[in-house]
């Protein structure tokens, strides 16, 4: 089937024709296809981000061709072939084409080679197999890309269960690229892959594991991928603390924040939730948001108890309770009161400090510490009044005072 992306603005753009250029003048018309993500997301119609090439150069003539032409070179995997080229202030990564010649389920001892079909029968998916020529023809050595990427198809290439064998990532990458680019069912010979090899994920390191996941997360409708995770037994080995996905499906549709997608798949109570997130490393300011968001919230409070809770806890993380409150009783929309007035009202300040309880009476000192708490105490209870600190903090002084 023939295809082109010849209508690609970054295929003519400047920059992107200078590596072109820069390349064939050393290896000739036709050594340097554009390859993966930017054909299949052109043949889409989706956005192209990062624009990846491959060369039958090997990497040192691919640095000295690019240097020659004035361009900035990045040596950033000069082992496994790839080189990035900077290229008006846009980064080009060129990988040499590539067989693998050894592999343990993570990573892969490579040979270099001249034959395309070779490089795209050590790639994942028959959709990341495909090529394109400086005018835009596309290549499609396995022969069903090109109708994978029309009909939302996630297949490998070749035998599923030798790609697995080779990268056990790739068993979360079918599930990833199946929630951002699959329709229909999955691919049923590729899911049965990834169920059997499911117990060889525990090779994988934790940073590995939690980005793919992540980034399944924020596919705009994760949760079929989630299901068939879930039905696989994949998801019970990367994330077993998982239960019901309904309040995923209700989250999914609610928002498109990744942190909260993953809340409704960890533990309700905190320590779960820090096991969990430190298992999977986490980053820390991710951790802390998970922690945060997982007290449970009342839907149906006043706006009187809703004021004395964001007042602690924070505007963002009154928001996330309010949306995971919701997930987790299936009741979308129910919070919409609460979040029009956390992003309406204006939390107030302490309005008195240290030198207010000095300026009472009191000598500073532990006491200090205790009227101020006392203070925020019934200043919360009371909702805040604007008025009377004077008043009430003489009121707790004055006893200290006499005694």
């Amino acid at each position: 089937m023939t295809a082109s992306v010849a209508d690609q603005a970054w295929l003519h753009d400047r920059a992107t024709r200078a590596v072109i250029d820069a390349l064939e003048a050393a290896g000739g018309p036709g050594c340097v296809r554009f390859v993966g993500g930017c054909v299949r997301n052109a043949l889409m119609g989706q956005a192209v981000d990062d624009i990846d090439m491959a060369t039958r150069l090997l990497p040192e003539a691919s640095v000295a061709a690019l240097r020659a032409a004035g361009l900035k070179v990045v040596p950033t995997g000069l082992a496994h072939g790839t080189v990035t080229a900077v290229s008006g202030r846009k980064p080009h990564e060129i990988t040499t084409l590539r067989r693998d010649v050894e592999t343990d389920g993570r990573k892969a001892v490579v040979a270099f080679t001249d034959d395309w079909s070779e490089d795209a029968a050590r790639r994942d998916f028959r959709l990341n197999a495909l090529y394109a020529d400086g005018d835009g023809q596309v290549f499609d050595p396995t022969g069903h890309g090109v109708e994978d990427v029309r009909h939302g198809r996630i297949v490998f290439v070749g035998d599923p269960g030798t790609r697995i064998e080779e990268d056990y990532l790739r068993i979360l990458r079918f599930f990833r690229f199946y929630a951002w680019y699959g329709r229909g069912a999955p691919d049923a010979e590729g899911l049965a892959a990834c169920a059997e090899h499911a117990p060889g994920m525990s090779r994988l390191s934790a940073e590995r594991v939690s980005k793919e996941l992540l980034k399944l997360l924020s596919a705009p409708r994760p949760v079929a991928a989630v299901e068939a995770m879930a039905a696989s037994g994949v998801l019970a080995v990367i994330l077993p603390e998982a239960g019901s996905l309904e309040a995923l499906r209700v989250m999914a549709a609610m928002s498109e924040d990744v942190v909260l997608r993953l809340s409704t798949l960890l533990p309700v109570e905190a320590a779960g939730i820090e096991a969990a997130a430190r298992r999977l490393r986490l980053p820390n300011a991710m951790l802390a948001r998970l922690v945060a968001a997982a007290p449970p919230l009342d839907l149906a409070m006043s706006e009187r108890e809703a004021r004395a809770t964001l007042y602690r806890v924070g505007r963002g993380a009154f928001l996330d309770r309010v949306f995971r409150a919701e997930a987790m009783t299936g009741q979308p929309g129910s919070g919409d009161g609460l979040r029009s007035l956390a992003e309406a009202w204006a939390i107030p300040r302490l309005p008195v400090g240290g030198r207010h309880v000095a300026a009472a009476g009191l000598a500073a000192g532990p006491e200090t510490g205790r009227v101020l708490a006392a203070f925020e105490a019934g200043w919360i209870a009371d909702d805040f009044p604007a008025e009377g600190h004077r008043e009430r903090l003489s009121a707790l002084v004055e006893p200290l005072l006499r005694a």
